[in-house]
């Protein structure tokens, strides 16, 4: 269980995604029984860095050596992709990976990990600005430019600025399930999970939406996630044709109502297996898979894991 963090800077550190991993691992939230992290601001170069803003500085005591009992290490953006990184911390990333620890980047961070060859053959997330960059620079790695973060192993990327909270989020929600990531959610005022196709397990979304056409069709799909519906019920809801709704719904949602639909009944079921004791057929039931089969279809395709499987895990995880 993920119990050590530390976050290793740059030179020309940007601030704000050193904040997201401070304000998520690093505050101590165990006044309200919330995980309680070990710690630590790495520096990479020297102990007073230079920041993306200017006149800014961070100081840390720590230096690389910390890394070495880390489960976590993180790496927010610093504006440098072509400069040669030092080699002490491209070894120190290689060797955490190889002894079972996570590495995180943030926006441009990804190009250290590239840099230390721990793209070569994964799938990764970037700033749309920057993938074309970082697909010419390492070409063994395959670049979604339109996800929020990717999780591929031990190596977790995420796009840029506040994309770094939701990667950020699904790993506290892969570590100690989805009352805690919803709870630190909660205490950031932040979304929990943000739909649009992206790959994320944190938690189920709030129906509101910033969009007046189709936000109250959502609330109610989110009240009904047990009924079978269709587009054209859907579309009637909102007082429009089935194709100006799909548009409409593509683009003020980032996906379709069908895939829109079929996240939120995972999350639902995630929820009621992770916070109940009611069976998997009544689950299915509930979050309107019809029957178990069909859930577990879903899960595999989804998550890449069983309903039973994902209980026990959360089960223990919770009773930990």
């Amino acid at each position: 269980m993920l119990k050590n963090v530390a976050a290793v800077l740059l030179d020309g550190v940007h601030p704000f995604e050193l904040g997201v991993v401070c304000e998520v691992f690093g505050l101590d939230r165990g006044d309200v029984g919330l995980p309680v992290y070990d710690f630590a601001v790495v520096s990479a170069e020297g102990p007073a860095l230079g920041t993306h803003v200017p006149g800014m500085t961070v100081s840390t005591p720590y230096g690389l050596d910390r890394l070495e009992e880390a489960d976590l290490v993180a790496i927010p953006s610093a504006g440098r992709r072509y400069e040669a990184y030092p080699p002490e911390l491209l070894d120190a990333l290689r060797r955490a990976v190889d002894r079972g620890a996570r590495v995180l980047s943030l926006c441009a961070g990804v190009f250290v990990l590239g840099e230390a060859g721990l793209l070569d053959g994964r799938r990764c997330a970037v700033h749309w600005r920057y993938a074309r960059e970082l697909a010419v620079r390492f070409p063994r790695t395959r670049v979604d430019p339109d996800v929020l973060y990717v999780d591929e192993g031990p190596v977790v990327t995420s796009a840029g600025t506040a994309a770094g909270i939701d990667a950020c989020l699904h790993i506290v929600r892969s570590e100690h399930g989805t009352e805690v990531a919803n709870a630190i959610a909660r205490r950031m005022v932040v979304p929990p999970h943000r739909d649009g196709g992206q790959a994320q397990y944190v938690e189920r979304p709030l129906p509101a939406t910033r969009c007046d056409t189709v936000g109250e069709v959502l609330a109610w799909m989110e009240r009904n996630l047990d009924r079978p519906v269709t587009v054209e019920e859907l579309a009637a809801r909102a007082l429009m044709s089935p194709r100006t709704f799909a548009r409409r719904f593509q683009q003020e949602t980032g996906t379709t109502p069908y895939r829109w639909l079929l996240r939120q009944r995972v999350l639902l079921a995630q929820e009621l297996l992770e916070r109940t004791d009611e069976t998997v057929d009544a689950i299915a039931a509930r979050a309107g898979f019809g029957n178990a089969a069909a859930m577990r279809h879903q899960f595999m395709k989804a998550l890449g894991t069983t309903p039973n499987a994902f209980r026990r895990t959360f089960r223990v995880r919770a009773a930990a």
